[in-house]
């Protein structure tokens, strides 16, 4: 078996590249270190993906610490011929801790790193030279995510050493199979005091076969033989692609557990497009995140507040109901974007979310090439309410890649028109400027109450939601019309059947906050009482009743219920017996000032959807009986959107 050693790069006469300059080509990203290397990790997989395979591509990233049967392997195998001096090789110092830790990105069904291991041989693949020796290259992967190759630098930046081993296997031009293993370090240019005197190196190093001129990666049992020292995992029989192990990474004050949930997270944020199932059922890649051999699962977009409104938008862009963007002058058409809005209540923020720029609300559109790989969250201008959010989905035409190829960063994550000459410049504003026109027509809210309505209490409202309808104004609709206990006499001219106490609750669309009104002839606060009456034998007081009432409980909320998004008004029935309750449900028009308790034709009006009490049973009649005392009841609401949603609950003695 061949012993794999170092080779240090020595500046030859006619110059090269410093590792310092290297590691500086993804500049100052706004992204951290872990969200770059899911995303150029990702893209690099993508890119090389086996054409025409049935079969998703599995990508993968595992965090372990080396157990006591390898790590002495680990010592011994990378630390022969390595540089002595720890400045300008940190791997010495790694290597020699009590424990070594490494992540390791892996995918499978890909092609691999193939085609010639020296850089001076031609060939028309050429991944390997790409990514292990030469820096910049144009990419050669029509419609790829990637651009000029400067991706691969985040995994040396993630290295708190600098250095990762690359085992890969890939097709001979035989139809063959070969696996391939070699190591790199990207730290700092250095000069060395040797025999012959002082000597400047560049600061890249290889590890490998080091019996040529030219260090090669160590090839088929010999890798295979290394692979097992170090216990990586082993390519099956047929399988082709590529891991990349981190030796020692950077995880930015997390512990391990909690850098993999994060990971495991930020693929769906940065990924979610290729986990949607196409029309035979299979997701373009398939996606896993390890921590020392326990799963961490990685959210379903489909079900993740607020992504899946992203998977709506992106349903939208892909069918007929999308809007096709053009550019007049020049002409040119530009791609497809996809429009979904909802009334949603505000999602907690995660730390990968908060690096997209969402900290509780969604009003963003996501920018994509014909790859469809996230390039950014681009955010639109704020809904007119809290509980409403939108996302959008906007896929640049096939004929266009390259112009926004050109826009973005190394790291892939904007789109700059400024770094473009005309007429390119030209497409990315419009194509900003059209996603604004689309989002104008989205927020717009019109539309005019009935001849005849009346202005109606908008109480029971938060006033974080007030912009929504400037001005309005009314009782709250979380009144107690009197405490506790209030005695009254059933009045003989009130039919059975007739409600007694109607006061509204309005939904949160914006008003003023809730505030406490006096019914006329009741002094809010205080206790009344109605005399005992005398029967009409003159000989007994008829029974006093206790007159049933609804009383609200705080303001309205949307709550989530999977895809729906409900309003809820939580009430209890204070006075004792048998009732009946029933909701009235109306809209206000935002800048109306009127009330409708019929949409207009062809428009959706608010839905009751049920009752729930202390048990988790939703009773879904329209009327339902209870006893009144003290439970806790919630009416459960669909709104209609675009709307404010009012709820008026009123109930009714049942006499028996």
């Amino acid at each position: 078996m061949k012993t794999p050693s170092w080779f240090s790069q020595p500046y030859p006469p006619e110059g090269a590249s410093a590792a310092e300059g290297i590691r500086n080509q993804l500049g100052r990203p706004e992204l951290d270190l872990l969200t770059i290397l899911v995303r150029e990790s990702a893209q690099n997989s993508w890119d090389a993906r086996i054409p025409a395979s049935p079969v998703p591509v599995d990508y993968r990233i595992d965090m372990w610490t080396v157990g006591p049967a390898h790590t002495g392997a680990w010592r011994r195998l990378l630390l022969d011929g390595a540089p002595a001096s720890g400045d300008s090789f940190p791997l010495n110092e790694t290597l020699r801790r009590n424990s070594i830790r490494v992540l390791a990105v892996s995918d499978r069904g890909t092609r691999g790193l193939g085609g010639p291991t020296r850089a001076d041989t031609f060939d028309a693949e050429r991944d390997f030279v790409s990514f292990i020796r030469n820096i910049g290259e144009p990419r050669d992967t029509a419609l790829g995510g990637g651009t000029y190759g400067f991706g691969k630098g985040i995994f040396y930046l993630l290295s708190n050493a600098g250095t990762i081993l690359v085992h890969s296997r890939c097709r001979t031009e035989d139809g063959g199979f070969e696996t391939r293993l070699i190591g790199c370090t990207l730290w700092k240019s250095y000069v060395a005091n040797e025999p012959g005197g002082m000597r400047r190196y560049t600061g890249r190093h290889w590890w490998g076969d080091t019996s040529g001129d030219v260090v090669e990666p160590l090839i088929d049992r010999d890798a295979d033989a290394v692979v097992r020292s170090l216990g990586l995992q082993a390519f099956g029989a047929e399988e082709t692609g590529t891991t990349i192990i981190v030796v020692d990474p950077l995880l930015e004050d997390r512990t391990p557990v909690e850098a993999a949930d994060y990971l495991a997270e930020t693929i769906t944020w940065h990924l979610w497009p290729k986990m949607i199932e196409s029309a035979d059922g299979r997701a373009a890649m398939r996606f896993a995140v390890t921590c020392d051999g326990v799963d961490r699962p990685v959210p379903d977009p489909g079900q993740t507040r607020p992504i899946n409104m992203f998977v709506a938008a992106y349903e939208k862009m892909s069918g007929q109901s999308a809007a096709k963007l053009h550019c007049h002058r020049p002409k040119r058409y530009l791609g497809r974007l996809g429009l979904e809005k909802r009334i949603m209540p505000p999602f907690e923020p995660s730390p990968a979310s908060r690096m997209v720029g969402m900290e509780n609300l969604v009003h963003h559109v996501c920018l994509m090439r014909p790859a469809e790989l996230v390039v950014t969250y681009r955010p639109g201008p704020k809904p007119p309410s809290v509980n409403q959010g939108y996302a959008g989905v906007f896929r640049a035409d096939e004929s266009m890649d390259d112009v926004y190829a050109k826009a973005e960063p190394p790291t892939h994550d904007a789109w700059n028109p400024q770094s473009l000459e005309r007429p390119d410049s030209t497409f990315v504003h419009t194509t900003f400027r059209r996603i604004g026109e689309e989002l104008d027509g989205l927020l717009s809210l019109g539309g005019a109450a009935r001849a005849g309505s009346s202005n109606v209490a908008l109480g029971a409202a938060s006033s974080l939601f007030s912009r929504l309808v400037g001005g309005a104004w009314g009782i709250g609709g979380a009144t107690a019309y009197a405490k506790v206990g209030n005695q009254v006499t059933p009045r003989r001219s009130k039919p059975h059947g007739e409600d007694l106490v109607n006061p509204p609750a309005s939904e949160v669309g914006g008003a003023l906050p809730a505030t406490r009104a006096e019914p006329a002839g009741e002094p809010y606060g205080h206790d009344t009482e109605s005399p005992a009456q005398t029967s009409s034998d003159g000989n007994r007081p008829s029974p006093v009743r206790r007159r049933p009432r609804v009383q609200y409980v705080g303001d309205p909320y949307y709550e989530d219920h999977g895809t729906t998004t409900l309003l809820v008004q939580e009430f209890c029935l204070p006075v004792p017996g048998r009732q009946r309750v029933r909701a009235d449900l109306a809209v206000s028009l935002p800048g109306s000032g009127g009330r409708e308790t019929d949409p207009p034709i062809g428009a959706a009006g608010p839905e009751l959807v049920g009752w729930a009490g202390n048990d988790t049973q939703i009773h879904r009649a329209p009327i339902f009986e209870t006893e009144g005392g003290e439970s806790l009841w919630r009416v459960l609401v669909l709104p209609a959107p675009d709307t404010v949603t009012e709820i008026s609950i009123k109930v009714e003695a049942v006499i028996s």
